[in-house]
C-alpha cells in the first residue's frame, strides 16, 4: 500500500509540473479569447482613462493567480470593485438566485443567501439571454433597493458569469455615491473568470483521475480527460431554499490536457512481445518483470522532467551522475525497496534504464563516479 501511494505521489507530482509549465501560454491564451469575444465597439465604447489596459490586464492575472474555486471567484469581486463601486456575486440554482459574496456593501458577506428576484427586470434579462444588461435601480428587485438601497445616478449593470453554455452565478454592480461603472472591464473580467473556472476544473479533474490510477499498475495509468465540470457553488446551500437534486451535466472538451505525453511517457509499456527474453518464464514472474521494467522507466522519466537543465549539462559535460546523484540514488533506493527482493531484482531494471534513457545508451556521459 505505501509503495502505491508513493507511485500514486510520484504520476501527480509528473502531471502537476506538465500542467504549472503550461499555465502561462493558457493565461495568454485565454486574455486573447476573451478580449476577442467582447463586441467589435467595446473599446470605443469606453471613456478615455476609465481604465487603463495595465490596470485591466492586472486585475485578469489576479483572477488567473486563483488556484481554488473560491480564490478566483473573490478575486473577480476584489478585481469588479476597481471598476464599480459596488459588486455583489448571485448564485444561480434551479431558477434562484441567492447571495454569495459582495464589496462595497460594507461587509462583503453583507448579501450572502440573500434571495434575488431574477423573475423580472435587468436580472430576467441577463439570466435568460445571457447577456450583460445595464437598467435602473427602479427596475430591480424591491426587497433588493429596500435592503441595499442604489446609486445616486440609479444606473446598474448586471452580468451574467456562464460556465458550459449555463449562467452559474450573476454580478451585480452599480456606481454607488461616485457612479464609477466600467461596463467594459467589467464584462472582460466575468468571461476571464469563466474561462479560468473552467481550466482550474480541467486541471482537477486531470490530477484527481491520476490520483485514483495510483492504486493500479502503471499501465493502467488513464490519460486525463476533461469530464463534467464541476459546480464552483457546489458547498453553497442558501438557508431560505431547499435543497434540490443537482442533474448530472455532459461531458465537454475545453482544452487539449498537455498532461498526455508526459503521463503515456511514464506509463510506457514493455517491448514488443515479439522479441521479449520475458516470454518463456512463468505468467506471474513476467509480470513482476515487466512492472519493475515500468516503474524503473517512471522513476526515470521524473528525474529527467524535473532536472532537465541538468540533464543537458551533465550531457555535454560527461558529468551527468554527479549532477543527478541525490535524485538517482533516491530514485535507486525507491525502486530497491520495491522490486529489489523480487524475481525482477536480477534484471537490475534501473540501472539499464539510467543508462538507456537518461544517458542515451552513452554511459561515458555519467562520469567517472557512476558505478556500472
Amino acid at each position: 500500500m505505501a509503495q502505491s501511494k508513493q507511485l500514486q505521489q510520484i504520476v501527480e507530482r509528473a502531471v502537476a509540473q506538465v500542467l504549472d509549465h503550461q499555465l502561462p501560454k493558457l493565461q495568454a491564451e485565454l486574455v486573447k479569447r476573451v478580449v476577442a469575444e467582447l463586441p467589435a465597439s467595446a473599446a470605443e465604447a469606453a471613456p478615455p482613462g476609465e481604465s487603463s489596459t495595465a490596470n485591466l490586464l492586472q486585475a485578469v492575472a489576479s483572477i488567473h493567480a486563483g488556484t481554488t474555486q473560491k480564490e478566483i471567484l473573490r478575486a473577480l469581486l476584489d478585481a469588479g470593485s476597481a471598476s464599480a463601486a459596488r459588486v455583489g456575486l448571485f448564485v444561480v440554482k434551479a431558477g434562484t438566485a441567492t447571495g454569495w459574496q459582495g464589496r462595497g456593501f460594507g461587509d462583503d458577506d453583507s448579501i450572502k443567501d440573500f434571495p434575488l428576484d431574477i423573475s423580472a427586470g435587468p436580472a430576467a434579462h441577463a439570466y435568460q439571454n445571457r447577456v450583460a444588461t445595464p437598467g435602473n435601480i427602479a427596475e430591480m428587485d424591491a426587497r433588493f433597493v429596500e435592503r441595499f438601497g442604489g446609486p445616486e445616478n440609479e444606473q446598474i449593470l448586471i452580468l451574467p458569469l456562464v460556465l458550459k453554455d449555463k449562467v452559474a452565478a450573476l454580478l451585480y454592480t452599480d456606481g454607488g455615491a461616485d457612479g464609477r461603472l466600467d461596463a467594459v472591464s467589467l464584462e472582460l473580467l466575468v468571461k476571464a473568470t469563466g474561462a479560468w473556472l473552467e481550466v482550474a476544473s480541467l486541471r482537477k479533474q486531470a490530477q484527481r483521475e491520476v490520483g485514483e490510477a495510483g492504486e493500479r499498475p502503471v499501465a493502467a495509468v488513464p490519460v486525463p480527460t476533461v469530464s463534467a465540470f464541476a459546480d464552483p457553488f457546489a458547498a453553497h446551500a442558501p438557508r431560505h431554499t431547499t435543497p434540490r437534486p443537482v442533474e448530472a451535466e455532459p461531458a465537454a472538451e475545453v482544452v487539449e490536457m498537455p498532461a498526455r505525453a508526459a503521463v503515456a511517457s511514464a506509463a510506457a509499456s514493455a517491448p514488443a512481445q515479439a522479441t521479449d527474453p520475458l516470454a518463456a518464464m512463468p505468467a506471474e514472474d513476467a509480470d513482476t518483470h515487466r512492472k519493475a521494467q515500468r516503474f524503473a522507466r517512471l522513476l526515470v522519466d521524473e528525474i529527467k522532467l524535473y532536472n532537465q537543465a541538468k540533464v543537458a549539462e551533465g550531457r555535454r559535460n560527461k558529468d551527468l551522475y554527479d549532477r543527478l546523484k541525490d535524485d538517482v540514488e533516491k530514485s535507486r533506493s525507491t525502486y530497491q525497496k520495491r522490486y529489489g527482493s523480487t524475481v525482477a531484482a536480477s534484471g537490475d531494471y534501473f540501472q539499464k534504464e539510467v543508462i538507456r534513457s537518461l544517458a542515451e545508451d552513452d554511459v561515458s556521459v555519467m562520469g567517472a563516479n557512476f558505478r556500472h
